[in-house]
């Protein structure tokens, strides 16, 4: 018997994923990677509500899956980010609901919904204590800590809801890559934007423990890992939940550079995302002092008008987040800069569309992902006018995007005949051709001959593209 994950949106909801595989494989099941595999007996979506987009694919898989349950037997769930109001239309749809903390109920939930399973007669349980340094996390058992009958659509109170996640957390992630890797450190966000679904989906600001972080990244490090991504919706606001108990987010950085520095192991750090607010100077300096810690920062901009960004509820000007882009100019000269942004805001004015293009232009990002606004039910600002028409804001997304390759264009041509450290991660679509990236994260592709996945190599560039480059090994 086979099972399908489907994840989309964010690195958090891949790497929730990771740990539903495990669960899936410690009851016997196997993965498969073709949702219409028919051995596939179980389907599952983790959800992304942080755009309308995401979810209207959503209702499009579902229909699918749906249609053969006549054909055999089969059980879907979603979980991840779910808003209230989308949640209500997916209980009619899917088999099961949960949210994303309560995985390790999973096993029960669907021996109690009566579908065939491998292991129907007994749920693989695994001990909840924090994993070692020394001891690698043990891929394919299930876990379940909690006491069944829980609600599982209920809102707990923070200390519940610190249970759950931190329970959730102890499921070992069965990898995807042996070369790249997600490390959740922190669930939820209180900070609050008007345009964000993520307080009402994940919950209030949740820190793991760095011992458990701090582990992990070693057995990943230790065990060939060369590229750690750690994850939480405002990484650099870690461990504000645990004032006086636990490290903030540059003790936490310094930490992981130690690892480096012990091991003397090659890899890169990486987070995201932070939030402009709670940037600091000592977390770049402490980047600038170890190797392992990248030089990439992923700076969220949202808008570049300081009247959207106060209706934006994001409690910085651009006067503020100029102030740190000219602290990573400073302490970090040679770290590549992404962003994120949203056109069409509820009440943005064509002049305040032209200062965030302005700024783009200003900070000349290394890439930009921008976003079409679109409400999400419970946010702040889905009670406003969605007052920009869908075309004005396709233009405005046009217009950004061609801003962004007539910045990065140049930025490209300038690394032809320069030499790049670059970090094989896998094939290439052209054949015979393996693509990886720079430490600021350019996607490259070189030839094949030599190399391996997982390989540092050095890298002569020898052409450019407006957002990748090509070499060849030196």
């Amino acid at each position: 018997m086979k099972y399908y994950i489907l994840p989309f949106g964010c690195q958090m909801n891949r790497s929730d994923s990771e740990r539903v595989r495990t669960v899936l494989n410690g009851m016997g099941y196997v993965e498969s990677d073709d949702e219409n595999d028919p051995e596939v007996t179980i389907r599952g979506i983790i959800a992304c509500s942080v755009r309308q987009k995401a979810i209207d694919r959503v209702y499009g898989r579902i229909r699918n899956w749906n249609a053969v349950k006549s054909e055999r037997s089969t059980l879907t769930f979603i979980s991840g980010c779910v808003l209230p109001a989308d949640r209500e239309k997916f209980l009619k749809m899917f088999d099961l609901v949960f949210p994303i903390d309560q995985l390790p109920e999973l096993p029960d939930m669907i021996l109690h919904y009566g579908v065939p399973t491998p292991g129907a007669f007994e749920v693989p349980r695994v001990e909840t204590g924090m994993v070692s340094s020394d001891q690698p996390p043990e891929v394919g058992q299930a876990i379940i800590p909690f006491e069944i009958g829980a609600p599982a659509l209920g809102k707990p109170g923070r200390e519940e809801a610190r249970k759950r996640i931190e329970s959730f957390w102890k499921v070992k992630p069965s990898y995807t890559s042996p070369v790249e890797a997600y490390v959740p450190i922190q669930n939820g966000c209180d900070k609050f934007c008007t345009f964000c679904a993520v307080p009402y989906t994940r919950g209030r600001e949740v820190s793991r423990p760095s011992a458990e972080i701090l582990a992990e990244v070693r057995f990943l490090v230790n065990n060939g890992c060369k590229s750690v991504m750690l994850l939480g919706q405002n990484v650099n606001s870690y461990g504000l939940d645990k004032k006086g108990e636990e490290l903030s987010f540059p003790e936490l950085m310094r930490a992981v550079g130690e690892i480096g520095r012990e091991t003397e192991i090659e890899f890169r750090t990486y987070f995201t995302s932070p939030h402009p607010r709670d940037i600091t100077r000592n977390l770049l300096e402490v980047m600038s002092e170890y190797e392992v810690l990248a030089n990439w920062i992923h700076l969220p901009l949202q808008s570049g008008d300081d009247k959207v960004l106060l209706k934006m509820n994001r409690n910085h000007s651009m006067d503020r987040y100029r102030s740190v882009v000219n602290d990573i100019r400073r302490i970090l000269p040679e770290a590549a800069l992404f962003t994120d942004i949203i056109v069409g805001f509820s009440g943005e004015s064509e002049e305040q569309f032209k200062h965030t293009a302005d700024v783009m232009r200003e900070f000349k990002y290394d890439m930009a992902y921008i976003a079409r606004y679109s409400p999400r039910p419970g946010a702040a600002s889905a009670r406003w006018d969605d007052d920009v028409s869908r075309e004005e804001k396709e233009r405005r997304f046009r217009k950004l995007s061609t801003i962004l390759l007539e910045i990065t264009t140049p930025l490209n041509r300038r690394r032809v005949g320069t030499v790049e450290r670059v970090l094989v991660t896998g094939e290439d679509r052209k054949v015979g051709f393996l693509s990886g990236y720079t430490e600021g994260r350019i996607p490259v592709r070189l030839a094949a001959e030599g190399v391996g996945i997982g390989d540092f190599v050095e890298v002569e560039i020898i052409s450019a593209r407006p957002l990748s480059i090509e070499g060849r090994v030196c």
